[in-house]
């Protein structure tokens, strides 16, 4: 007999401990690799598959096993029962530094519901760990990426943002004729950045949030031609060029204009995800294809500019941690809207932008708001917001629509912003009365919901065809991509509905992902709420302006409405509206949520539009 040996019996106990809690025999592999736009991550020699067992994603490779970017669980692989199989991702955005794949393994009697992610589902813990896979790096950290557009202040002038990993000379050239690149001219471009000291608190300031977000570069086109295709590209012969883009500039006489808008985009991985400040640089990416051929334009809200010590609060702003410690910075150097409305950081980062400012765009005017910033008589964005809409030239815009984040109405119980929501009905109501502002949009909750005209907490008009009736159509277009399900409101004479009716003042009320189309001519504005799991039409409302088009030769009736003035309602079908239309894409943002541009919500996405709830 051999003497018993303690330390032999301590590392039989870790072995079988080990078992217990789900570990994996040494020979168990896991590889990740770049082909073509994916990545690939096979494993094999897995013992005891679970359902739970999963792959978390890591940015820098020295991240703690508990600090995962993302997450898949095997079981998304057909073959995973048999302890191997392969999983597929979309190129992930390049974050200037490897990433890494670790597999780890998830006992259900691990779950924890004190752990959990922004939608409310447990999240793992990261114990068990199991095999790691080489480092993969993505993307050329030197080359342009997230290229996009913005209307400047001058009606000749286009703004081009992208940004590089380092800040060396970078510029847009630009020119009329795709393949005569020789006759293009070239601008400079001023370059930012931001620093992880910035970020105004945690977690965007610490090791475990913060990525480093690169250079943006600036580029202001001017002179240009109104109402002519332009293409660019971006970048620099060493560091290499963007593809090229193109784009049609502003035409301040156009008699069309067509927009898309949607707010609360959020961000898409493939993967169950975590949020971290890299994670504008990834919507940014995303929305690429679209943005850096169509103006993209952006509204501030609480997830880019909430936190309770910040020095430009409201004083009667009662305000959460939904900035994640950013307070406005990234969102402030990755865009650049027109005017120049300006908040200093209060402790030595870049200063807050693009807060509240306006634009033309052929017969309509639009205006954004920061309902995150002091807005009540007296204050500078008040004074903004006023003195803009004064100015508004009807007869060249006969639409003005407004745009703020966090709604004036709603039928969603957020009971946090009642007092923001007063404020509002006290301050800026009026203003939207007074000066005829056709159609005020809204964020934040993250549902689609259009009210009837309102004025005083009363519908003017309840029809969806109608001439202007002295209110402003209100409408909740927070359906982007976030799919966190408000909790409706009580209405008191149904007290015990178990799901509460919608008010009459709420005309509809939809509950799946989507964006709402603008086409304005001087006669009307049609707005519609597209579906995006099957591209249709589920709400429309028209307004007509009153006005008449001088080129009647191409009218037709619309429903042979009349108006009061005995005038008959006409359409005008124009060649402008294929060719340049005042093209605008816009995003009231923006909180990290994601969707429609290329999320379809899970395999046959179902419609429900909550009016049928009460049935």
């Amino acid at each position: 007999m051999y003497p018993e040996n303690p330390h032999l019996r301590f590392l039989l106990f870790l072995a079988v401990a080990a078992i217990a809690a789900g570990g994996a025999a040494a020979g168990t592999t896991l590889t990740a690799s770049l082909s073509g736009h994916q990545i690939k991550i096979r494993w094999s020699g897995l013992p005891a598959p679970d359902g739970l067992d999963y792959v978390a994603i890591y940015s820098p490779p020295s991240s703690r096993d508990r600090d995962f970017l993302g997450y898949l669980f095997l079981n998304g692989s057909a073959s995973w029962r048999g302890g191997s199989g392969e999983l597929s991702l979309p190129r992930l955005p390049t974050l200037r530094a490897p990433y890494q794949f670790r597999l780890f393994r998830w006992p259900a009697n691990e779950y924890s519901y004190h752990h959990i992610d922004h939608d409310r589902n447990p999240l793992p813990h990261g114990k068990h760990r199991v095999a790691v896979s080489g480092e993969v790096s993505v993307g050329d950290p030197a080359r342009p990426e997230q290229v996009h557009l913005a209307f400047a202040d001058g009606i000749d002038e286009m703004r081009v943002l992208f940004v590089c990993g380092d800040r060396g000379k970078r510029v847009v050239r630009y020119g009329l004729q795709k393949e005569d690149e020789k006759e293009w001219r070239e601008v400079g471009t001023d370059v930012s950045t931001y620093e992880q000291k910035h970020m105004c608190d945690w977690p965007a300031n610490s090791s475990v949030a913060w990525r480093d977000p690169g250079f943006v570069f600036d580029g202001l086109v001017k002179g240009l031609e109104t109402g002519r295709r332009y293409f660019y590209k971006v970048g620099s012969d060493t560091g290499g060029w963007s593809e090229i883009y193109s784009f049609i500039s502003r035409d301040s006489e156009a008699n069309e204009t067509n927009a898309f808008l949607f707010g609360d985009m959020g961000t898409y991985v493939p993967v169950t995800a975590c949020l971290t400040t890299e994670e504008v640089g990834r919507i940014d990416g995303q929305i690429e294809p679209i943005a850096a051929n169509t103006p993209y334009h952006v509204c501030i809200g609480n997830h880019e500019y909430d936190w309770p010590s910040q020095p430009w609060k409201p004083w009667w702003a009662t305000y959460g941690k939904d900035g994640g410690g950013e307070c406005g910075i990234t969102y402030s150097v990755k865009f650049r809207m027109p005017g120049n409305s300006i908040l200093p950081t209060g402790n030595g980062g870049p200063d807050t932008r693009n807060l509240y400012y306006s634009f033309d765009s052929g017969v309509v005017h639009f205006v954004y708001m920061s309902t995150e910033t002091n807005f009540v008589q007296g204050s500078d964005q008040y004074n903004f917001l006023k003195a803009d809409l004064e100015k508004v030239n009807r007869n060249r815009t006969p639409f003005v629509v407004f745009q703020g984040h966090r709604p004036m109405y709603t039928s969603s119980d957020e009971t946090r912003d009642t007092a923001l929501k007063q404020k509002m009905l006290q301050h800026l109501e009026p203003l939207l009365v007074t000066y005829n502002v056709t159609l005020a949009l809204w964020g934040h909750v993250h549902r689609y919901e259009r009210f009837c005209p309102m004025k005083n907490i009363q519908c003017v008009n309840t029809s969806s065809s109608f001439q202007y009736s002295g209110a402003p159509v209100h409408l909740v277009i927070g359906m982007g991509g976030q799919d966190w399900q408000p909790i409706w409101q009580p209405r008191p004479d149904h007290p015990d509905v178990p799901i509460f009716p919608q008010p009459e003042r709420s005309m509809y009320r939809g509950g799946e992902f989507g964006y709402t189309r603008l086409v304005a001519t001087r006669e009307k504005v049609t707005l519609t709420y597209v579906g995006n799991h099957d591209g249709q039409v589920h709400d429309m409302v028209e307004i007509f302006s009153g006005l008449v088009s001088s080129n009647s030769s191409v009218a037709e009736p619309v429903d042979g409405t009349k108006h009061g003035t005995g005038d008959s309602t006409v359409r005008k079908i124009s060649p402008l509206y294929l060719e340049i239309g005042g093209s605008v894409l816009f995003a009231l943002l923006l909180g990290f949520s994601f969707g429609f541009l290329i999320r379809r919500k899970k395999e046959a996405a179902q419609w429900t539009p909550v009016k049928n709830e009460e049935s």
